[in-house]
């Protein structure tokens, strides 16, 4: 009772915040099962909670019923517990974590996580000529981030943020709207708002200074889910609980692509990668773009079958290609033009969108005239599905999603579940569904790679890969990268990347290209794309230019294992791979609207150079810990901003002391790669007592490695005892993965003096560099044993 009324206390002290819609009268309160319903006077409430810390609402206006489908989420709230309490003036719904309050006259219904206030509706519902509304207040001093993909800034308030998916070609470091937008608010006081409906509308975020936060509809669920946690990393593992886990990529994901717009002939494809294997830059798959299905550029969209005049023997082309390690991908489009080889087999399948008399829709494009195609209906959708399935029987090995917001789609065009504006967001994510399952339904055991630049709330579950779409190949269209990918994984789409390069725009700037490149490094995809006008492969650029690209290339190889490991957590625990700085200082108001400076996993810390011909930047080193120049084993002391020389051939990078960084060998493709050998790179500082770190292993492709428990997590210790440092490696070995002994090479940095004694069980070796005051120590560790390594330190 103590706990509820220190609530009660805590609610009226934020009434003065507005009260909701002053005509909406309290009728009841009933607690229904899993569920709250509480009516009122215009309709009634329910509300559900998924977990301490996830909490759904729902409105149903008098005279509508309850739609309870859901395109984003597919958590279950069975077992979700709560307390009911009615006190007269306020209801309340209390679960161990969130608090919802429902205070009776004037209505208000308001959020608490552990007795502190989150949010509380102003308006709540209401409807005026066009649009549905649902009003919430803000504190004035909230930085506000989310709506999808968007260049405007870290801190996204004081706009009003339309939701509809569309293509902005060329864009720089500006642009309210872009191909991936969602109905998602993320608050710096660290709490998301999901608005769970698919149709088109508007998220206001305080646009008028009001502080007042809105989320507009043309129709559908008056569906929001107030989602918090007790950091950001638990907030987003408890958002991507709710709308779905990210699937783990295959590991050749991680490689390099040669990709562009495109590769006209089998010839061409075959002769590119011979040439970066000729010279030795790795690479993992290459990328067909609309020309394996026509000669020409407009006309042949939506033939979805190969042109045999450039490409006669595409079945052993591919073949060749994967013996070589390197994957095939192809494009696809939604859109079947009145011209192409498919139109009359689409409308005889009866996979086309209808017109407003039952007719397929048609309309004019930049590729042609087209009709798009109907998924929705089963004949449609199994048509779709047989194209995909045809392609992964060619051994096409990854599926490019392109022009998927729809790039062209009018409202009056109609689906079965629906109006084009009903549809057009989900579109790409229920497309991304649709290969998804092609997929495993085709090889049910193999990872899926799906690229696609369009999608919906919870469109991770179905492995897509997003990218931030046709950018400029300029200095503004770098500048935007990273915060589009930071937004993104905050959202829980961790894959976000861009065209490494710059895609649209004739623009030959070699510096430019090689920053585009050494920022991707440390990028979820590296994936170089462009206009072919100039060349996204470094083998086709200035001898300067490829020897650079080439070096950054070969860290992406190396770093494989680290960022493997980051695929791994992303799996399980939804963490972004790319993570903004405040993630570190939560309450550090200076890092809110920051992203020059961002982390890649937990330590490795990463500045991009954005501006051309300089020689110096500003790094801020997140306090709380020691960084160390990943090139240089300088210290550099956190919390303070710190101007920093620059290199051409490297970005700022800096390691976090504690940590472990394992390295791979550089191998021309990952089915090169073997485990069995490692440089464990550990970075010391007095400062840190313990540290703890894990690798995740598995064959690389394996679709239910986890659950099959074929695979193997290495565990690395340090616990330090006086001048004494303890290493531990120990391994938690699946029991159907087949163990590994291994041969580690653990190197401590940041070593003041060569170390007294280095003993690994009953043996004493190391290799001492006085140059960069390292110790190297050979380890061979036989799997399911646990290995000691003790360091004895000069005082």
């Amino acid at each position: 009772m103590k706990n509820i009324n220190l609530f009660i206390v805590a609610f009226f002290s934020f009434a003065f915040l507005s009260a909701q819609n002053t005509n909406r009268v309290f009728k009841s309160a009933v607690k229904q099962g899993l569920d709250l319903k509480i009516e009122v006077n215009d309709g009634y409430y329910i509300i559900k909670p998924y977990s301490s810390k996830i909490i759904e609402t729902t409105f149903v206006p008098k005279g509508e019923y309850l739609k309870s489908q859901s395109h984003a989420v597919v958590a279950k709230p069975y077992g979700s517990y709560f307390e009911m309490a009615d006190n007269g003036d306020v209801v309340i719904l209390k679960t161990k974590g969130l608090h919802v309050n429902i205070k009776k006259s004037p209505f208000q219904i308001s959020y608490y996580y552990k007795d502190d206030f989150i949010i509380s509706e102003k308006e709540g519902y209401a409807k005026n000529d066009s649009l549905e509304t649902i009003q919430f207040n803000l504190n004035k001093d909230e930085t506000l981030y989310g709506g999808g993909a968007r260049a405007l800034g870290m801190n996204r308030r004081g706009n009003r943020l339309q939701l509809y998916n569309r293509a902005h070609y060329g864009y720089e470091t500006h642009s309210e709207l872009m191909n991936y937008t969602m109905p998602i608010v993320v608050s710096s006081k660290q709490y998301m708002l999901h608005f769970d409906n698919a149709p088109i509308g508007f998220l206001d975020l305080d646009s008028k200074g009001d502080n007042t936060l809105i989320y507009e509809t043309i129709s559908g669920r008056k569906t929001y889910q107030v989602i918090v946690g007790d950091s950001w990393m638990d907030m987003i593992d408890n958002y991507t609980d709710l709308t779905g886990k990210q699937p783990m990529l295959p590991r050749w994901a991680l490689g390099n692509f040669s990709s562009r717009f495109g590769y006209h002939s089998q010839e061409e494809v075959e002769m590119t990668i011979e040439k970066f294997k000729d010279e030795k830059i790795p690479v993992d798959a290459i990328i067909l773009d609309l020309y394996w299905f026509g000669k020409e550029l407009k006309g042949t969209m939506g033939n979805l079958e190969v042109f045999r005049d450039s490409f006669p023997d595409f079945e052993g082309m591919v073949k060749r290609l994967n013996d070589k390690g390197v994957k095939t991908i192809t494009i696809t489009e939604p859109f079947i033009l009145t011209t192409s080889k498919k139109w009359d087999e689409a409308e005889f399948m009866k996979a086309l969108a209808k017109d407003s008399i039952g007719k397929p829709a048609t309309y004019d494009f930049y590729f042609g005239n087209t009709g798009i195609i109907d998924f929705y209906n089963s004949s449609g959708e199994y048509w779709f599905k047989s194209i995909y399935k045809d392609l992964i029987k060619k051994g096409v090995a990854g599926i490019w999603g392109d022009l998927g917001e729809p790039e062209v789609l009018p409202s009056w065009v109609n689906f079965t579940k629906g109006s084009a504006d009903e549809i057009h967001n989900i579109y790409g994510h229920d497309w991304a569904k649709l290969v998804y399952e092609a997929s495993k339904e085709e090889q049910p055991n193999t990872r899926p790679f799906i690229l696609m630049r369009a999608g919906y709330s919870g469109s991770q579950r179905y492995g897509m890969v997003p990218w931030s779409g046709d950018v400029n190949r300029t200095w503004g269209g770098l500048q935007s990268q990273p915060e589009i990918a930071l937004q993104m994984g905050m959202q829980g789409l961790a894959y976000m990347h861009s065209d490494l390069g710059g895609f649209a725009g004739d623009n030959l700037d070699d510096e430019l290209y090689v920053r585009w490149l050494q920022y991707g490094v440390f990028n979820p995809i590296f994936r170089p794309h462009a206009q072919e006008d100039v060349p996204s492969e470094p083998i086709f650029r200035s001898e300067k230019a490829k020897a650079l690209a080439k070096e950054a290339i070969e860290l992406r190889y190396k770093l494989l294992p680290y960022n493997y490991n980051l695929v791994y957590e992303n799996s399980q625990l939804g963490k972004p791979l790319m993570r903004p700085l405040f993630f570190e200082e939560p309450n550090n108001e200076d890092l809110f609207d920051y992203s020059k400076t961002y982390l890649w996993g937990n330590d490795i810390l990463v500045s991009p150079v954005l501006e051309e011909e300089i020689t110096e930047q500003e790094v801020y080193f997140p306090k709380d810990n020691i960084w160390f120049d990943f090139y240089t084993d300088e210290k550099i002391n956190g919390g303070q901003t710190k101007t920093v020389e620059l290199k051409e051939n490297s970005i700022p990078t800096y390691i976090r002391a504690g940590a472990f960084i394992p390295n791979a060998k550089v191998f021309q493709t990952t089915e090169a790669y073997e485990d069995t050998v490692y440089k464990i790179d550990y970075y010391h500082d007095a400062s840190v007592l313990s540290s703890s770190r894990q690798i995740y292993s598995d064959d690389g492709k394996s679709a239910n490695a986890m659950a099959d428990e074929h695979f193997e997590i290495l565990n690395f210790e340090m616990n330090s005892k006086g001048n004494v440092l303890e290493f531990e490696i120990s391994d938690d070995i699946g029991k159907n993965f087949n163990p590994k002994s291994r041969t580690f090479y653990l190197t401590i940095h940041g070593l003041e003096k060569k170390p007294k004694r280095i003993t690994v069980g009953k043996y004493s070796a190391f290799d001492w560099s006085e140059t960069s005051k390292t110790a190297t120590i050979p380890i061979e560790k036989k799997s399911g044993e646990t290995t000691l390594i003790t360091v004895k330190l000069k005082r």
